[in-house]
């Protein structure tokens, strides 16, 4: 049993009998009552979102997933074909299940997919990924008070926001969970 006060995202539950992952969770309190946790949830097996508010300090019991280490081979259509580093065995996944995490995968790349029950649920990225810049503006510095950004295009086709001094070719270092510039690398 888990306390609602320690939801993370992407942290599996079992409600009513059936198996959630926590997309968004936050934390309010309202006048004079109680804390509470309102979530939103998306059932692994059927792939639909629900709205659930719990009260703080409520128990509910917690989903053991397991996580396997797997390499990226190829996307084919909306699938995307993912190998075992162990067993070799080859899993294809939709595009629904892999959410944002779409914009940072690149060949050969590896990454851990989560396993509930045998059957895969979602992946989990580096926090960090390295991708090459393949079409951005030339960055010409105008009337900023800062440093300005530009859109630059990755080459996964992702779209994200980097200074000035950014070309085309410049391999740069994106966080996965917020899609950010970090770094030029």
């Amino acid at each position: 049993m888990i306390s609602v006060n320690d939801f993370q995202n992407g942290m599996t539950i079992v409600l009513d009998g059936t198996v959630y992952q926590i997309m968004e969770f936050q934390h309010f309190k309202m006048g004079r009552g109680g804390a509470m946790v309102r979530t939103k949830l998306k059932d692994v097996k059927e792939g639909r979102v629900i709205e659930k508010t719990f009260r703080g300090g409520e128990k509910i019991e917690r989903a053991h997933v397991e996580g396997r280490e797997h390499q990226f081979l190829y996307r084919e259509g909306d699938s995307f074909i993912f190998m075992d580093v162990e067993t070799f065995e080859q899993i294809s996944l939709g595009s629904d299940l892999m959410g944002d995490s779409i914009n940072y995968l690149k060949e050969n790349m590896n990454i851990t997919v989560t396993m509930y029950e045998g059957k895969p649920i979602g992946i989990e990225l580096p926090l960090t990924v390295e991708l090459e810049v393949v079409e951005t503006p030339p960055g010409v510095r105008g009337n900023t008070v800062s440093g300005g950004s530009k859109p630059a295009t990755l080459e996964t086709g992702a779209v994200v926001q980097v200074p000035l001094f950014v070309n085309v070719g410049d391999v740069i270092q994106v966080d996965t969970r917020t899609g950010e510039y970090m770094t030029r690398v």
